[in-house]
């Protein structure tokens, strides 16, 4: 039977989300991989865990995430069930809608119909009455905002969400449901935008945004992929999700436009007495729009190495002007779709 640590909530830093009374964890755990239905169940299991163990509280799912898509969160909730049921209260559980799911017309995008159903899935699948975030994937080009934005309202009302959330909306978008939710008093209180020292789009479009309105951000893929690790410090290892191309921004040649970028960094964290993924991470936390930065792990010994990075958050100014000029000689790169 698992127990969990009795010192989870030492170290871990729990930041208020914007203006509202939610706080998460600095630190949050992505299931967008290995925790699919192709993925070793007692793996998952140590995986999550451990991460409740160091005191992340904040664990973010998706009705498409697997494979196969829904398998994510029938292992995540089979481990609640089996292990986690009497800490369901300290844990910020968090599902989303938008992402192609199911065959027809209504299995993807941001209609009422489409929502309200996955939401009804996704609870079914994770076994639980409630999520405590629940999030709006995309937005959608052809059905009206406000729309979307009474879907996940009545999610709230219906008691099937606490609050609600967005991903993947610009800065304008962000602002124009922002408005129909304060109209109907919907809790919204998060953004989940992509984030990382390659990708700083959200800084001039979406951060002024969220600090206008009060909002927070949990950043997902604050790693690049694995490309802000020491992973591809000596090339692309065999083994790699960019040797096998499985993804549009790990393409091998992509990757060998980076290292050198990487490898500048890596000399950085090295000097600040971290690795180069504890340092990446700490630099997205240097936003105070950023409540929550996601990380992803294939096992338990990666989150124990990402809350070291909480050891070291500040950066003097040399430092920032440093990584800016770094950066600065980095060819663009073509991110692809989520």
């Amino acid at each position: 039977m698992y127990q969990a640590n009795a010192h989870r909530y030492d170290k871990m830093i729990y930041n208020r989300v914007g203006k509202s009374g939610l706080k998460l964890s600095a630190l949050g755990l992505g299931l967008w991989h290995n925790f699919g239905s192709v993925d070793p169940y007692e793996n998952q299991r140590a995986i999550i865990h451990q991460a409740f163990d160091l005191g992340m509280t904040y664990f973010d799912l998706a009705n498409n995430y697997g494979p196969v898509p829904g398998s994510a969160e029938t292992n995540f909730g089979r481990i609640m069930a089996q292990d986690m049921k009497s800490y369901r209260d300290e844990m910020i559980i968090a599902s989303k809608a938008g992402y192609k799911m199911w065959a027809g017309p209504y299995g993807d995008w941001g209609s009422r119909k489409s929502i309200i159903a996955s939401a009804n899935q996704s609870l079914t699948r994770l076994g639980l009455d409630y999520v405590d975030i629940f999030y709006s994937h995309r937005p959608d080009p052809q059905t009206p905002v406000e729309e979307t934005a009474l879907a996940l309202d009545q999610l709230v009302k219906t008691g099937k969400t606490l609050y609600v959330g967005i991903s993947n909306y610009n800065g304008q978008q962000t602002a124009e449901i922002a408005k129909i939710f304060k109209t109907l008093h919907t809790p919204f209180v998060i953004h989940q935008p992509r984030y990382n020292l390659f990708d700083r789009t959200i800084e001039k479009d979406l951060l002024p945004v969220l600090r206008k309105t009060g909002k927070a951000a949990v950043s997902f893929s604050s790693l690049s992929q694995g490309l802000l690790t020491d992973k591809y410090l000596n090339g692309i290892p065999k083994n790699s999700r960019a040797a096998k191309s499985t993804s549009p921004f790990l393409h091998p040649l992509q990757v060998d436009e980076t290292i050198k970028t990487v490898r500048k960094l890596n000399e950085v964290a090295k000097r600040r007495g971290q690795t180069l993924a504890e340092m990446a991470l700490a630099w997205n936390l240097r936003e105070p729009e950023i409540a929550s930065v996601l990380v992803g792990a294939s096992r338990p010994q990666q989150l124990i190495d990402n809350v070291k990075a909480l050891d070291h958050l500040d950066f003097s100014e040399a430092e920032l002007s440093e990584i800016d000029r770094i950066l600065a000689t980095q060819t663009k790169i073509d991110w692809g779709a989520h």
